[in-house]
């Protein structure tokens, strides 16, 4: 009984454990909901659980990013108003006037002039906004394709009216409306490009992919069928990271990354057709979260005037406190004997001193109003709305091209633009017009200076180009006729995508939205119709009727010059090491995996063994396109089957043997399989357009098309290039190793049509290439001369560097199967490791992209805004400090710092580049200490003979600048520094330097720089970019420009 009791006692105690542990679970549980987000189809059938995660409010995507609604325009703008101390002290005068004991003057009159300024403001503020809500309007009602579940397709629906949870689908040249998860793709292998412009600034294509299980459907994607359900992060400003999983009805799940959405404002390019599922809308998107929103800028002279005022104040009332006890001790001192000039009130009595005091204080505030004077406030205003009619009006800001004129949109900081200390620019399309041009080029020591080529782009830069216009229209026009149609080209040629979110209801800028989005990036006439060299041409078509002959003959390659060898390779290394994507208007577009990672189309020895048998490529034709493309559909995924190390030992050894009893070669060095290549007719130059991923790679392509080597096709596993009396070659792509910012460089590894030979083509940084050539003995002649063609092409490529160039270097290894063979062994086990896969990928790149044979280099222009470099020679005498802020590489933005002058040669620059918080300051420390010790004494710094002559900059802020010095800081090293315990530190080395260059900055990140240096050193900021990515630093600044270029207006 007592055991019975005693457990009848445990048992309310054992129920309330279970039931705390429940209540911890579902506490667990509400705080991991809290982290995540659910996303769910709307076009699931309405119940109980589907019904339940659409209580959560989620945003829509209607667009607002205006101040004031009709309710909250009058309270809230006069709140703003009276952060401006005068306006308070005004209305205050004015108030007291309306008290019949104290007033002074007529009440009306004296409210008058303050109603005026208010008024005057508010309709300005009122007009600014009204343009805010009209850009508003145009991009809440841009339409896009919702699949409707009644009707069972795809509806035109208003942007405003997309929800978390719909399916969109979009095509060629659309902008994504809100940030879509995609799902299905028209190109075969699940891709998507998109150009990010609004985002990071950068016009070059991004590739995004489907996500994984619905990459292997094998019919096409019916959102109804859709059931999955999505957990992902909740919405979050970091453009460079996106994290979650997608549940099946299975069970099963798969992650979700970066690569698998498409955000809010790009483009998408180069695929025809893609659907996807809102993950985020509206103001839940990355991009807008990225937005702080509009400000209420105050100019620096209304901050000042606030203080003059302020102190004013507190002279009145020492003033008025002074007269008002003089006059209380006067009236007391009468005592009961009144003076005659008192006067009694309406009850016949007499004021007492101490209240006759306070009367007369308030009365005196009213007389002596003038200390502050209210004109002065009229005037100010009159005076800056003629200061902002005289710049719209005037010329030297009137833009011929897109007949525009500066638009002044903040009208109460005009007069800050005589004050600014430091200007922050953005750099693509600010800078520069991100138009790569190929200016000059050494192949096999010997330099080709295209002087033809340098007269063509002066002429661009001199005057506008009339020939260009003659031939767009195909006739000759009259002059007022050219003028325009040269102007409507110009913008087409200037602006490289599509006008970002801006849509109007004319029919002009319609038409011209059409134009844009049939244009192709980087294809302006500028870039593309290069003026070969003579003496190279003469050598290239040389090379090509010798080839020709030696093929018709049988003779080995051997035979031919190494100088005409290396030419051959050269251009063949321009066309096809390379992603640029062919594509044509009267074909299909021709899809291609672009790759960021060391992939490879080879997924195993079998595959290797299968693609070198010699009926491999039937020919260089597309219309083996379709049975190639469902090959690289059914290989298995990378990383989807990990190899054996037995099955790949004997897999090697079967390989060794086909490899030796291979008879296919003969011993001249020429495949015996004449079908491999098909001499077809080359296309017209307009027949085939190039999408880069960036501008350089579209610049050697159009550079080798030049020369007659155009690149015509691409597919997944094949390159095909048309030659001069070669015809059409299809070169087999074996493997693609992309660009990474550590390798410096990039290789395609290719089986040569005419020799079988599986050759390396290599192009990237001279600093990297140079360190990769094969060791030449001195004692051997041919060695000999390889040595002094490097050394011809290292001086060649420094002048490059001095003239602003960009310089890449070309080279080449042939590989011996054997090699070949041995590499691929252990390339496919880095690929299919799921440890450490991207270090094993990038050391089994190292492994092939060595002892490599140099073959020239390449200089190529960024063409800089007209008088870039002058300007800012000419704000740095003024005495301004400039920055850069840009989300480009950073070896990008660095060269153009040196072409645009932003940092000498004879500079020293310090990079900072760090992977932790830790490291950051560690290296913040070790460059303040540097230059501390460096500095300590002011001494001038001499470096190889030449002076550098000390920069005495005006500005307060920046007098411990230092002008041989330059600071490099890249995006994920800004995040450490812009951290709390560090912003002090940063702020203090950046000061020092005189130049400034931050790459891959978010749009988050720049607001966040140039706050910094607005709130820590009191400093006046501008702020000055051409793109949705540049609008928080515009806003943040005291003075923010926005120009009308590549990447739209927003």
């Amino acid at each position: 009984m007592a055991q019975d009791a005693e457990g009848g006692e445990d048992a309310p105690q054992v129920l309330k454990e279970e039931e705390k542990e429940r209540k911890n679970r579902r506490r667990s549980k509400r705080k991991k909901e809290s982290k995540t987000r659910t996303v769910r189809s709307n076009l699931l059938l309405p119940g109980p659980e589907a019904e339940k995660p659409q209580r959560s409010p989620l945003a829509n995507n209607r667009l607002k990013t205006t101040k004031y609604t009709a309710l909250s325009f009058l309270p809230k703008n006069l709140f703003e108003q009276f952060h401006r101390l005068a306006n308070v002290y005004f209305v205050f005068i004015a108030l007291l006037n309306f008290v019949p004991a104290v007033n002074a003057f007529q009440p009306v009159l004296a409210l008058a002039p303050v109603l005026f300024i208010l008024a005057v403001t508010a309709i300005k503020d009122l007009w600014e906004d009204y343009g805010r809500y009209r850009s508003d309007n145009e991009i809440n009602h841009m339409e896009c394709l919702v699949y409707c579940r009644n009707e069972k397709k795809y509806m035109n629906r208003y942007w405003k009216e997309v929800e978390v949870g719909d399916f969109i689908q979009l095509r060629c040249n659309e902008i994504i409306p809100a940030d879509i998860l995609l799902l299905s793709s028209s190109d075969p292998d699940g891709l998507c490009h998109i150009e990010t412009a609004n985002l990071d600034g950068e016009t070059n294509l991004k590739q995004r992919q489907v996500v994984r299980r619905f990459l292997e459907l094998d019919s096409e994607f019916d959102p109804l069928k859709f059931t999955s359900v999505i957990e992902c992060e909740k919405p979050n400003n970091d453009l460079s990271r996106f994290r979650g999983y997608i549940v099946h009805k299975s069970g099963k799940r798969d992650g979700l990354y970066k690569e698998n959405l498409l955000l809010r404002g790009c483009t998408v390019r180069n695929t025809e057709e893609v659907t996807g599922i809102v993950i985020y809308a509206g103001h839940e998107t990355k991009a807008l979260l990225n937005n702080s929103g509009p400000r209420y800028k105050r100019s620096k002279l209304e901050r000042q005037m606030n203080i003059d005022v302020l102190w004013c104040v507190l002279i009145l009332i020492v003033m008025c406190l002074f007269s008002a006890i003089g006059h209380g001790l006067w009236v007391w001192q009468y005592g009961e004997k009144k003076p005659a000039f008192s006067v009694p009130g309406l009850d016949g009595n007499y004021l007492s001193p101490v209240l006759a005091a306070v009367y007369l204080f308030l009365t005196m505030i009213i007389v002596f109003q003038v200390l502050i004077p209210i004109s002065l406030y009229v005037s100010i205003e009159v005076v800056k709305a003629c200061q902002v009619f005289f710049i719209h009006q005037d010329k030297d800001l009137y833009d011929e091209e897109t007949d525009s004129q500066l638009q002044c949109r903040a009208l109460n900081i005009t007069e800050d633009l005589g004050q600014i200390q430091y200007i922050f620019s953005d750099k693509t399309g600010t800078l520069t017009e991100n138009k790569m041009v190929f200016r000059r080029c050494t192949v096999s020591g010997i330099e080709y200076s295209h002087d033809a080529n340098a007269r063509r782009l002066a002429m661009y830069q001199e005057a506008d180009s009339e020939e260009e216009e003659t031939a767009a229209k195909g006739g000759t026009l009259s002059q007022r006729n050219s003028v325009s149609s040269h102007q409507s080209i110009k913008v087409v040629h200037r602006s490289l995508s599509m006008k970002s979110h801006r849509r109007t209801g004319s029919r002009a800028e319609a038409k011209r939205a059409s134009i844009l989005s049939k244009h192709t990036a980087f294809s302006s006439p500028m870039e593309k119709d290069i003026t070969p060299d003579p003496n190279l041409l003469e050598k290239v078509n040389e090379c090509a009727r010798n080839l020709d002959v030696m093929r018709s003959h049988e003779q080995p390659l051997s035979q031919l010059t190494p100088e005409l060898s290396d030419i051959f390779d050269f251009f063949i290394a321009l066309t096809i090491c390379n992603t640029v994507v062919v594509t044509s208007p009267d074909q299909p577009r021709q899809k291609v995996r672009v790759r960021f990672e060391l992939k490879s189309p080879v997924k195993t020895i079998e595959d290797f063994i299968r693609r070198f048998t010699p009926s491999r490529l039937t020919s260089g034709s597309n219309s083996s396109s379709s049975s190639s493309l469902t090959t690289s559909k059914s290989m298995p995924r990378v990383g989807s089957s990990i190899l054996s190390s037995t099955s790949t030992e004997s897999t090697l050894l079967k390989l060794e043997e086909k490899l030796v009893h291979s008879p296919q070669m003969n011993n001249n060095g020429y495949s015996s399989q004449q079908d491999r290549r098909a001499i077809g007719s080359r296309p017209e130059e307009g027949e085939l357009r190039y999408e880069a991923e960036s501008p350089d790679e579209a610049a050697l392509v159009y550079a080798a098309r030049a020369y007659n080597c155009a690149l015509v096709g691409r597919l997944s596993d094949q390159v095909s290039v048309e030659l001069p009396h070669l015809g059409r070659l299809t070169f087999e792509l074996l493997h693609t190793l992309g660009f990474d910012s550590i390798r410096k460089r990039m290789s395609v590894v290719v089986r040569h049509p005419l020799t079988d030979e599986i050759n390396v083509y290599t192009k990237g940084a001279d600093s990297v290439i140079m360190d990769l050539l094969l060791p030449c003995s001195s004692d051997d002649p041919r060695g000999n001369h390889q040595k002094k063609i490097q050394s011809k092409t290292q001086n060649y490529l420094n002048l490059y560097a001095v003239d602003g160039l960009r310089t890449l270097c070309i080279a080449k290894r042939v590989l011996s199967k054997e090699e070949y063979a041995s590499w691929l062994k252990s390339h496919l086990e880095a690929e299919s490791s799921i440890e450490n896969r991207e270090e094993l990928l990038f050391q089994s790149a190292l492994r092939i992209e060595t002892n490599l044979h140099l073959l020239g280099a390449t200089g190529i222009e960024d063409r800089l805004q007209d008088g870039v470099p002058e300007t800012i020679t000419n704000l740095r005498k003024a005495g301004l400090q400039i920055w850069i802020l840009t989300g480009d590489k950073q070896e990008t933005a660095i060269n153009i710092a040196y072409a645009c002058k932003l940092l000498d040669h004879d500079e020293e620059i310090i990079t900072l580049n760090a992977e932790s918080l830790e490291t950051s300051a560690a290296l913040l420390d070790h460059c303040l200490q540097y230059i501390e010790s460096k500095f300590s004494n002011n001494t001038i710094d001499k470096t190889a003979g030449n002076t550098t002559v000390g920069f005495c900059p005006l500005s307060p802020p920046s007098s411990s600048v230092h002008s041989s010095l330059g600071l490099v800081i890249d995006g994920k090293t800004l995040a450490y520094a812009l951290d709390k315990t560090l912003e002090d530190k940063f702020l203090s080395l950046a000061r020092r330097c005189r130049s400034v260059l931050c790459c891959r900055s978010t749009p988050l990140q720049k607001s966040m720089v140039v706050k910094l240096v607005r709130d820590k050193l009191k400093a006046m900021t501008l702020a000055i970019g051409d793109g949705a990515n540049d609008v928080s630093m515009i806003q943040v600044a005291d003075v923010g420009v926005g120009i009308s270029g590549p990447e739209g207006m927003q």
